[in-house]
């Protein structure tokens, strides 16, 4: 179920397509219980598979959608909610009106090494925190980096398995069959910066050329060269890499803020109950003995005056 108007979960309404994946097609969305504008993703998995295998497929999913969720990074999407809806798998985001740095490098060249390392620190920090809790993003790359119009950096799909990733930016050991690490997280953040900086991926579009001999990455180069580092024992931690690139961009005064985008369409909010106030409780008369001591105080007030007037 993914046709414009539709409910998912009973409660999410799809209101028009805004981005499209390796991991699935992405909804501009609205929470009919919340009352926010959101992004609902429908994770892909692969129609021709067995009942048995796609039933697992969608185990996984829900699986690492919810380890998705715990994520909280202001450099990180936000993930609130992974349901099922029949055979469909949603992921229920946070949405950014953003552009992917894919299109941005496209659109408008490169980046300065400066650039790229502040670019670093934020999408590192937010992939430190993921690791924090054992958590590997495992598809690292251009697609997944979110350039948003008000000048913020977010990474999306932590956690999410990306069917099939971009080779130009996926680590060696992970192109041989082994499993995606925080080292391979490390691999491709360097990948992505170096393709950043100098327009080319450092093997190439399918990541089995040559490497590519930095001409334009400056003070980024050490830092670069460590990431890439075919052994993935010998790369730094993400925590590392972060500190590293924080001192190259340490004179960066402005950071990296990414000509504003087309402005991005936005769910119409469904207006609420009006609210009905209580009554106000009647005001009550002051009783008898309110006034009697009124009265006294009156009489005393009274005689005070008359004794300094004769006085």
């Amino acid at each position: 179920m993914d046709t414009e108007g539709a409910l998912v979960g009973e409660r999410y309404r799809l209101d028009q397509p805004i981005g499209r994946g390796r991991a699935g097609i992405v909804w501009l969305a609205f929470d009919t219980m919340l009352h926010r504008t959101v992004a609902a993703k429908r994770l892909y998995i692969q129609r021709d598979l067995a009942a048995e295998q796609a039933e697992q497929a969608r185990e996984t999913a829900l699986r690492e959608g919810r380890q998705a969720t715990r994520v909280l990074h202001p450099n990180a999407i936000t993930v609130y909610d992974v349901i099922r809806d029949a055979d469909d798998i949603w992921l229920i985001m946070e949405y950014v009106p953003c552009r992917s740095m894919a299109d941005f490098l496209n659109e408008y060249g490169q980046l300065t090494p400066e650039q790229a390392a502040y670019l670093g620190t934020q999408l590192g920090s937010a992939l430190a925190t993921a690791h924090a809790i054992g958590l590997a993003h495992r598809a690292v790359q251009p697609g997944n980096v979110l350039l948003a119009d008000d000048g913020g950096v977010k990474i999306t799909d932590i956690g999410i398995a990306d069917p099939a990733p971009d080779p130009a930016y996926r680590a060696p050991e992970v192109a041989k069959g082994e499993p995606a690490t925080t080292a391979a997280d490390a691999y491709s953040l360097g990948a992505t910066l170096f393709a950043s900086v100098e327009g080319v991926p450092p093997f190439g579009p399918d990541g089995s050329d040559e490497p590519a001999v930095p001409q334009r990455t400056g003070p980024l180069t050490g830092a670069l060269l460590k990431m890439l580092r075919t052994d993935p024992d010998l790369r730094p931690t993400m925590t590392d890499t972060v500190g590293a690139l924080k001192a190259i961009a340490r004179g960066q005064e402005t950071g990296f803020v990414p000509p504003t985008a087309p402005a991005m369409p936005t769910v119409p909010v469904l207006p609420r109950p009006p609210r009905v106030e209580p009554a106000a409780p009647p005001r009550q008369a002051p009783t008898a003995g309110t006034w009697r001591w009124a009265l006294i105080v009156l009489a005393i007030v009274v005689v005070v005056l008359v004794i300094v007037i004769v006085s």
